[in-house]
């Protein structure tokens, strides 16, 4: 099979971020995506509009993360303006769109590393375009597709199951004890810090430095979609080292995504690792007051709230006084014991999906290195 560079067989636009008059988020213009934090699975979502763009990708276009993070790819469902933390590809005659999407999916991590800048990431336009990709015939490219295809859609359908799963543990929640944020349901409340031990994780820098060694590093994408309860292992470990200037948890923790895009992600981890500091860690929960499985619960409850609470034109940001000095509903123990035990109910169900989940990823993960390779 031949290789070619990706400028060989696609148009790559570098864009170009309006000045911020220009763009609105009250539907005006074109729609408007700076980068990754605009991804949905396969299209962005329009939450930004711009009526004097710089650059624009068509209807069709690849849109490609080339900052922090590189790597991501997203479809355009529309004509729209991109800002610079994309690139617009435009596959050309010889190169079948999907079949290019699936190569950038299956390079996604390798090229992220790939990404320059230490605390920044990003990958250059000349470096995107001499990215090289294995060419078969047309026709193959189609039948390769439509076997990846196939594949993806066994991993969709389980996938959509998990989220029922979810939703209805959210329905259940919402049943029994309300919507936290506005408690109409009267119950007690209290302050984090009464019933917990709030603390911020560390990160080694540049963390490249402290890979390699046998100490867990828990990362948000450690958290397995499908299991919305516990992190039982991680992709990268850290040495020693790294561990002084992190913060190393034993297993049972809790641990809550502290800001950004993942705001109010938490799980509880069933393994001693550590970290970095987009987590804080909710630890020493005085369990005759409140379950850890129902504060998780509820805690993913106040991620809208969290958000729509932030300052305008920052990323909501929880520091470890915000979450000492918030308050949560204590119901009583034994109707959180209720709540819990039909959390883990469904939970018996969620695990036997997702080894069918697993079996049809690892069949989707072998026609994909059979086409690209490692």
């Amino acid at each position: 099979m031949r290789e070619v560079e990706l400028k060989d067989v696609a148009e790559v636009i570098a864009g170009q971020s309006p000045k911020s008059e220009f763009y609105n988020e009250k539907g005006e213009g074109v729609p408007f995506f700076q980068g990754k934090t605009d991804f949905g699975d396969d299209y962005p979502t329009v939450t930004t509009w711009c009526t004097q763009p710089k650059k624009m990708a068509k209807k069709g276009d690849i849109l490609f993360s080339v900052r922090a993070p590189v790597g991501p790819t997203n479809i355009a469902k529309v004509d729209c303006c991109i800002g610079r933390g994309l690139s617009a590809i435009r596959p050309g005659d010889e190169v079948n769109r999907s079949y290019l999407r699936y190569f950038f999916k299956k390079i996604e991590e390798k090229i992220s590393d790939q990404g320059r800048g230490s605390t920044f990431k990003a990958i250059t336009q000349k470096d995107l375009k001499a990215l090289k990709i294995p060419l078969p015939t047309l026709n193959e490219q189609k039948a390769i597709v439509a076997k990846l295809d196939r594949a993806q859609r066994l991993i969709d359908i389980d996938r959509q199951m998990l989220a029922k799963y979810d939703e209805l543990i959210q329905s259940v929640f919402l049943e029994m004890f309300g919507d936290p944020v506005t408690n109409p349901k009267g119950w007690e409340k209290t302050r984090m810090d009464k019933v917990s031990n709030i603390l911020r994780g560390g990160s080694p820098r540049p963390i490249k430095d402290y890979l390699g060694g046998n100490i867990p590093w828990i990362k948000i994408s450690d958290g397995t979609s499908g299991d919305d309860l516990y992190i039982d292992q991680t992709k990268e470990k850290i040495i020693e080292e790294g561990v002084k200037k992190s913060r190393l948890l034993e297993p049972g923790s809790l641990i809550l995504a502290n800001c950004g895009v993942s705001l109010g992600f938490a799980r509880i981890i069933k393994i001693k690792g550590c970290i970095h500091d987009g987590w804080l860690s909710i630890a020493d929960i005085k369990e005759n007051i409140i379950d850890p499985i129902f504060l998780l619960k509820q805690l993913n409850h106040f991620t809208d709230y969290f958000r729509r609470t932030a300052p305008d034109g920052t990323q909501p940001n929880l520091n470890t006084s915000i979450v000492k000095k918030f308050e949560i509903v204590i119901p009583s123990i034994d109707l959180q014991k209720q709540f819990v035990s039909i959390v883990l109910k469904v939970r018996e169900e969620t695990d036997k999906l997702l080894v069918t989940v697993k079996k049809s990823e690892e069949l989707y993960s072998s026609l994909v290195q059979g086409v690209f390779g490692g």
